[in-house]
This record gives C-alpha cells, structure tokens and sequence, in this order.
C-alpha cells in the first residue's frame, strides 16, 4: 500500500561530481564557495534540476531507503556524491539545525546494504571491524541522523552474490522487512539538547 520514488543513480546517470554546475546561478562566479552556493540556492530555488528533483523526493518522502553495496566500508562514490550535492547545507542542515533537528526531521531512514565478505568478518573482532558501530556508524549518525532522518536498524545481505539459495532467502526477508516498516526500531542516537 505504500507509495515508492525511486532514483536509481546509475540508470539516471547521476553526476556524482560536486560543482559550479550544480547551481543555475550563482552569488559569485569568481569562486566557488559550495557551501556557501548551496545556502543560496535553497532560498533562491537556483539549484540544477538533477539536484531540485531528489530534494522534492526527501521532502516528500516519510521513509527512505539506501540501497548499495558496502563498497570500500563505506557507500559507492556515485551514492557519496548524491548526498554531496542533494543533503545540501541550508537545506538539511545548517549551524543551527542538525541531529534531531535537521531538516529531515520526521522521517525514517534504513540501510539496506549487501557486503563482499560473511558475517563473522563484520564482528566487534572480526577482520572487517564491527558493522554496527564502526562501519554503518558514519553513514547512520554522520550522515543520515544529521540530516534529521531517524535511522532504523539496517538491513544487511551478507555475500549474497556467493549463493543463489542465500540471495533467495534474502529477498525473501527483505519482503517480510518492508511489509513492516513501521516496526523497525530506531538507532537510538542522543539529541542535539545533549550537547
């Protein structure tokens, strides 16, 4: 019963690379001061249409999902360069308004990712590090909880790709998991008051 938007990146051929470009015009085009540009833009409704229409998604949206794979313990540089230029400044945060007070507010957020290597390599003393607490955390609370979004627990195929069978399974609970969206606790972070 829910109603989904979807961006794929790559079959949007979304440009990943941070730019003048970015802005249909500028406060100064002698130097490029991105941040400051971004600010800008979102008062003055001056961003490229590429970036207008994933803003218009996020304010849409009640709960999004990130869909990748860990690639280099992190997200893929196309997904890295989404956020660049779509979580601008001004628009989901600002020096006032981060963490629970972003301008994500209200909205969920979860993880969805696959990996390369098992589950015993993304233990607290597996090869990989703890998935949890070091290799989602940037993503979860650096970048996700400080644009306002309430980060769920995430959902983590583990080397999906080496099994057909596994891949089976996997989709299958995925299915079960978005059936109950609203179910998934939150990633308990602290607020912004704490600080």
């Amino acid at each position: 019963g829910h109603q989904v938007k979807v961006s794929d990146l790559y079959g949007m051929n979304f440009k990943a690379v941070a730019d003048s470009d970015d802005f249909i015009k500028r406060e100064n085009n002698e130097f490029l001061k991105y941040a400051g540009e971004q600010k800008i833009a979102v008062k003055t409704n001056c961003f490229s249409k590429d970036i207008q229409e994933e803003q218009e998604k996020l304010v849409w949206a009640d709960f999004v999902i990130f869909q990748f794979p860990l690639w280099w313990y992190s997200v893929p540089a196309i997904l890295k360069g989404w956020f660049d230029r779509v979580f601008a400044s001004g628009f989901v945060y600002s020096r006032d308004m981060r963490y629970d007070t972003g301008g994500l507010k209200g909205r969920k957020a979860m993880l969805s990712i696959t990996t390369g290597s098992p589950k015993e390599a993304y233990t607290p003393y597996g090869m990989d590090g703890d998935i949890h607490e070091t290799i989602l955390y940037h993503i979860n609370h650096g970048t996700l909880y400080f644009s306002g979004l309430d980060p769920v627990e995430p959902f983590i195929a583990w080397t999906p790709s080496h099994d057909e069978d596994d891949r089976k399974v996997y989709l299958e609970e995925y299915r079960r998991r978005l059936h109950h969206l609203l179910e998934i606790p939150s990633i308990p972070y602290h607020p912004h008051t704490h600080y």
